[in-house]
């Protein structure tokens, strides 16, 4: 039974994930007395899913919230904190950190993220989907993608699950633009994944140490909640005692 006295940690996946992402981290935090939400990111768009994930928050938590954000999930995560809910911390793991009117191609530009190849359909699969903006599409990952630059620290198996399991994210949530992030109001904690090859590890720096953030780095890949659950527990348990 969670405990009254502790706050709810809310977890928000990022592209090509779902829910179960956070399996490794869900399971011990339950274990500890935590009540864990872990809701759906639509992942069609900036404006949307964080308007979603705001209203989650207001109607689905009661008292102190950590919200935590992998990879797209910090833009998420960014532009919901503030508005939704009593939000007392932002964990970022391997995440974007958007600033006023970044999103996530600006970020990535120039980088060497595997994302920012100058022909995209060499790393993502493209297909349309109904309801969708006119020009606008969503993408997958490409199998070589998953195994080598989304998650090349796992298990073959488990990379061969992320390729079967994906959720694809539509390219609006990729150009969409952060307003008002809530870094600025709220304390927050990241954890980098050094061999990340999604967003690298200067580009994740970067905007952690603009944010104010409290960094951990670790020796992973774009899903070190996967690989590594014992650094994101450790960070999160940190941002608990630090807003208690």
């Amino acid at each position: 039974m969670p405990e009254s006295s502790k706050p709810t940690i809310v977890l928000v996946h990022g592209a090509w994930a779902d829910a179960s992402s956070w399996n490794n981290v869900i399971v011990p935090l339950q274990a500890q007395g935590y009540q864990v939400l872990a809701p759906p990111n639509e992942l069609r768009g900036v404006t949307s899913d964080a308007a979603y994930i705001a209203s989650f928050l207001a109607q689905r938590t009661s008292g102190p919230v950590i919200l935590v954000g992998h990879s797209y999930g910090g833009v998420v995560i960014t532009n919901a904190g503030a508005r939704g809910g009593d939000v007392k911390a932002l964990v970022y793991v391997d995440a974007f950190i958007p600033d006023d009117g970044e999103n996530v191609v600006t970020i990535l530009d120039g980088s060497t993220s595997a994302l920012a190849a100058a022909d995209p359909t060499t790393v993502l699969e493209v297909a349309g989907y109904p309801g969708a903006p006119e020009g606008v599409a969503e993408a997958f990952l490409k199998p070589d993608t998953a195994h080598n630059f989304f998650a090349q620290d796992l298990p073959e198996a488990d990379r061969w699950v992320i390729v079967a399991t994906q959720r694809p994210i539509s390219f609006l949530a990729n150009v969409e633009p952060t307003v008002a992030p809530a870094w600025r109001s709220i304390p927050s904690w990241a954890v980098l994944g050094t061999q990340d090859r999604v967003i690298p590890i200067d580009v994740q720096r970067r905007m952690a140490e603009r944010a104010g953030a409290m960094i951990t780095e670790v020796d992973a890949s774009h899903v070190s909640m996967v690989s590594h659950p014992d650094v994101v527990l450790a960070t999160i348990q940190a941002a608990v005692d630090a807003t208690s």
